[in-house]
């Protein structure tokens, strides 16, 4: 499906590893719940609506709407561990129901620093709602036996504010299998596509939101359309800013001349651009607290051995700029930035430095099947205690 996969890859590998595992997710096309066997784990499919295109109020009654239906699904099932995973974290309300319904533990998994990030990008306004999600974050850290963090970043703000919390980080992965035949496939659609062939190509492979910033790219478009107008820059996503970016694109006279918008398409179809591309990109705005975010086009570059180019700070950066697997373009300054971004692509010892330390990343710290080991851990630690589990037998 069109997304992150990270769930999915997770639960693959802990039902191949003798668990049983019951997900409960939305599926915004179907107008009643089903259920299904994907991989070896049962999917409880809820019709909630939801897309990248909603606004923010229309999101929330989403998030609710889920909250409800999963609370119901989850409390009929007989489980050993409840997993929740977040963004939003009103996925903790139906997890700690479940969770104490049975008994049993419950692990928080935090993909977004919540809520500092939603009140950064406006999200959440009033007092009222800042002083509810407050409530809401401090309520389910305290209800988790254990949390799982997407970057240091966010780890170190839990323990910060929650101490007796205990926290551990595992980031998004890269699915080495997966992304094994890129190149072969990257050449195929080279060769397939009249308006990139042999020319250099930049990519951004994800979401189209307020947050994402994407018209910084269209912007650097512009400015490389006079300097080194053979550079191609290709969007894969879709999200709340798809038709201003491409009327700002239309505006700049860059659409379908070196700026090329192709929506959204599958992880598994994705790989194809990830081994087309000289350069992959992560945008946001320059809001502080988007730098502990934990972006899985990143890690798809590393697997795919493509170097990363990112305009904002944290943790991610400071990874480029340690290893030298990318660059760390200026935030707020796309004309300088396709000038960098320029003389690294026409510089071929530097993309090919780069693309051997965006490997060695994959493979050295964030192999999908090595992380899923310190994942299983966590789950595995949380659920022996409650003594729902004798050694050896599956868990749920």
């Amino acid at each position: 499906m069109v997304g992150a996969t990270r769930s999915y890859e997770f639960a693959r590998r802990l039902v191949e590893r003798g668990h049983q595992v019951h997900m409960i997710a939305g599926d915004p096309d179907t107008r009643r719940a089903r259920i299904s066997t994907e991989s070896g784990i049962v999917v409880h499919w809820l019709p909630v609506p939801y897309d990248n295109t909603m606004s923010y109020r229309s999101r929330l009654w989403s998030f609710l709407g889920f909250v409800c239906r999963s609370a119901i699904v989850a409390g009929r099932l007989r489980h050993d561990l409840v997993f929740a995973t977040s963004t939003p974290l009103t996925v903790a309300i139906p997890g700690a129901y479940a969770a104490r319904r049975r008994r049993v533990p419950m692990v928080l998994e935090v993909r977004d620093v919540w809520p500092e990030l939603p009140i950064a990008v406006g999200a959440l306004r009033s007092p009222v709602t800042r002083w509810a999600a407050h409530r809401l974050e401090a309520w389910a850290y305290r209800r988790a036996a254990h949390v799982i963090a997407l970057s240091p970043g966010m780890a170190a703000s839990i323990r910060r504010r929650f101490p007796r919390v205990p926290v551990t980080v595992v980031p998004n992965s890269s699915d080495r299998a997966l992304f094994a035949g890129a190149d072969r496939a990257g050449e195929e659609l080279r060769r397939s596509t009249p308006w990139l062939r042999d020319r250099p190509l930049v990519l951004y492979a994800g979401s189209l939101g307020l947050a994402n910033g994407v018209d910084y790219l269209a912007r650097m478009a512009a400015r490389l359309a006079d300097t080194d107008p053979d550079v191609r820059i290709a969007i894969l996503g879709d999200g709340r800013m798809r038709n201003e970016i491409r009327d700002l694109a239309t505006g700049l006279g860059v659409l379908d001349r070196n700026f090329f918008m192709l929506g959204a398409v599958s992880k598994a179809e994705v790989v194809a651009f990830f081994g087309a591309c000289d350069l992959a990109t992560s945008m946001f705005v320059d809001i502080r607290e988007l730098g502990d975010n934990s972006p899985n086009k990143v890690f798809d570059a590393f697997a795919a051995g493509r170097p990363v180019a990112v305009n904002h700070g944290g943790w991610i950066a400071e990874l480029l700029a340690e290893t030298g697997a990318g660059l760390v373009l200026p935030p707020g300054d796309p004309e300088a930035a396709a000038g960098a971004v320029s003389a690294f692509l026409r510089d071929p010892a530097a993309v090919k430095a780069a693309r051997a330390a965006a490997s060695d990343l994959a493979r050295d710290r964030f192999d999908r099947d090595v992380l899923f080991q310190d994942f299983e851990r966590v789950l595995t630690e949380a659920a022996v205690p409650a003594g729902r589990s004798p050694s050896g037998q599956p868990r749920r």
